[in-house]
């Protein structure tokens, strides 16, 4: 019996779950982020993931259908100032990875779709921008905001501004690929929707830490800041080495 004719055997079934609903509260580091930043994401998410896909299960079952929940491979790589998005991210691919496995015996299909960047609607608006940094001022507390500095803020912004620009505003290759993980025969664990992410996928799995991490800062935020308490360091450093110098210079002098 194929789909349609299950379908047309059971009006009442329930033949595919798309679970696509995902926000990232923040963009920053993860000391700049509230626990509320990292429970918002793990509640919608994750929780609103399990949630609803527990409530049609049922259904699901009857019909042996599908699951399709959409991740990011910012739940398998370490993105800078995407932790709590990627962490409630991760926490997405266990429960699906371990979804699959349960539900292999019901005849339930299980698949995940790790999609590439994509331009949203809030992510190209300047104003969507500016509200995010101005949140992230204010949760700031005064010791963090000196040892940060508010120009190390303001850029991190403003690459994420520039890094969504760049993304691709054509989402056709994901919803192919939600089509097909419902209607294949079978179905694989794991899609890539989007260009780049195999590349991203080796790199990050055979090459030493060093090319990976030279790879992440190439293809996403090229931060040219550090943080204000490590910039006053370095200059810090860089004057006892001038100073120092200077010393030895007075003293091979006086000797001569």
């Amino acid at each position: 019996m194929n789909v349609e004719q299950r379908l047309r055997f059971s009006p009442q079934c329930l033949w595919g779950l798309v679970n696509n609903a995902g926000v990232c509260v923040n963009l920053g580091d993860a000391e700049l982020s509230l626990m509320s930043n990292f429970r918002g994401c793990m509640e919608v998410n994750f929780f609103g993931t399990v949630s609803v896909t527990q409530t049609f299960l049922p259904l699901l079952r009857q019909s042996k259908g599908r699951i399709v929940n959409i991740s990011s491979p910012a739940g398998d790589q370490p993105f800078p100032c995407l932790a709590a998005y990627g962490s409630s991210k991760a926490a997405l691919n266990l429960f699906t990875e371990t979804l699959r496995h349960e539900l292999q015996p019901w005849g339930v299909k299980v698949s995940i779709i790790q999609p590439s960047s994509y331009r949203t609607a809030p992510s190209s608006n300047n104003t969507y921008w500016e509200q995010k940094h101005k949140q992230a001022m204010q949760n700031m507390s005064p010791a963090l905001l000196e040892d940060y500095g508010e120009d190390y803020m303001k850029e991190t912004v403003n690459l994420f501004h520039t890094f969504s620009k760049h993304a691709n505003p054509d989402f056709s290759p994901v919803i192919d690929t939600i089509v097909q993980a419902l209607f294949s025969p079978q179905p694989q664990a794991r899609y890539y929707a989007g260009p780049g992410l195999f590349l991203m996928y080796f790199i990050n799995s055979y090459c030493p830490f060093s090319i990976r991490n030279r790879f992440l800062q190439k293809i996403f935020l090229k931060k040219t800041l550090m943080p204000r308490a490590l910039r006053e360091q370095s200059g810090q450093e860089v004057n006892r080495g001038l100073h120092n110098n200077n010393n030895n210079n007075e003293e091979k002098l006086q000797q001569q």
